[in-house]
C-alpha cells in the first residue's frame, strides 16, 4: 500500500438528531470494498484514531470514523489533554458521554450503516464495527439495531458491558447476528473481572459466534496516545480485528 491508495475526506453522516461530522479513508481507485465503522475510544476522534482508522482501511475496507460527539462539540472535543484524575477531566467526559444514552446510540449507528450502504465504494458485504472504551457498549448495540447490515463487531478495553441495571448492554445480546469479539483489559474500573465472567454468561446464553478474551494489559491498551499502550498486545488486537473481519465480511 502506497500513501496515496487511500484518502481520508472529511464528511458529514446525516442522523435522526443532526448531521455527524466524519472522516470517510477510502481506497483511491473508486472499488466497492467492505465498509467499517470505526468508533474512535472516550477521547473522541483525534490523530490517533486517524491512524487507527486508516490502518484497517489498509486491509481492504471502506471506514467511517464518526465524531461520536458530534451534539455536543466538534474535534477536539477535549481543550485540555484529559487526566481522569483531574475534575475537568471527568466533567466534561460526563457531558460527552451524556449526550449518547443507548437509544441514541442505536439511532446514531443505523445512520453510520446506512451511509455506508448508500456509497458506490462500499460492497454489499456484510458491514463490521468497532469500538474502544466508551464506545464497546455502542458497537455492541449498533449490531442489535442493524443485525440485517452488521456482520461482525468487536470491542475492545470495553467498559460497561454488563452491569446490573435494566439497560445493561447485555440485553441487546437476542437482536444481534454479528459474530462478536471482545478484548477485555485486566483490572479494568470500567469493566471488572465480575462483570466479565457475568458478561460472558450472557454470551454463553445468547448462543451465537463470539470470542471473549481478557489480555495481559490495562485499559487503554490499543491506543498509540494512551499511557496504558502496550504495542505488543495492540498488535495482537489488531490481528485479531483483522482475523473477524476477514472471516466475517464476506
Amino acid at each position: 500500500m502506497t500513501t496515496d491508495t487511500i484518502a481520508g475526506d472529511e464528511l458529514e453522516v446525516p442522523t435522526p438528531d443532526g448531521r455527524a461530522d466524519a472522516v470517510l479513508y477510502r481506497w483511491t481507485d473508486g472499488a466497492p470494498r467492505p465498509g467499517v465503522i470505526f468508533l474512535p475510544d472516550g477521547i473522541g476522534s483525534r490523530p490517533s484514531q486517524r491512524q487507527m482508522a486508516r490502518r484497517v482501511a489498509g486491509e481492504g475496507y471502506t471506514v467511517l470514523l464518526p465524531n461520536i460527539y458530534y451534539r455536543v462539540a466538534r474535534p477536539p472535543v477535549f481543550t485540555h489533554k484529559p487526566d481522569f484524575g483531574d475534575e475537568r477531566t471527568r466533567t466534561r467526559f460526563a457531558e460527552l458521554t451524556g449526550s449518547l444514552p443507548p437509544d441514541a446510540m442505536e439511532r446514531d449507528g443505523a445512520a453510520y450503516v446506512d451511509f455506508l450502504a448508500s456509497r458506490a465504494d462500499v460492497s454489499s458485504a456484510p458491514i463490521g464495527i468497532t469500538g474502544f472504551c466508551f464506545t464497546g457498549k455502542f458497537a455492541l448495540r449498533t449490531a442489535a439495531a442493524r443485525p440485517d447490515r452488521i456482520g461482525a463487531a468487536a470491542s475492545f478495553h470495553g467498559g460497561g458491558l454488563w452491569t446490573s441495571d435494566d439497560k445493561s448492554p447485555h440485553f441487546v445480546l437476542p437482536r444481534v447476528r454479528a459474530r462478536l469479539y471482545f478484548g477485555h483489559a485486566r483490572d479494568d474500573r470500567s469493566m471488572s473481572a465480575d462483570a466479565i465472567a457475568k458478561f460472558e454468561e450472557a454470551l454463553v446464553a445468547w448462543g451465537g459466534r463470539y470470542e471473549s478474551e481478557t489480555y495481559d494489559a490495562l485499559h487503554g491498551w490499543t491506543v498509540p496516545d494512551s499511557a496504558a499502550y502496550d504495542e505488543g498486545e495492540a498488535e495482537r488486537a489488531f490481528a485479531k480485528l483483522r482475523a473477524l473481519f476477514a472471516a466475517a465480511l464476506q
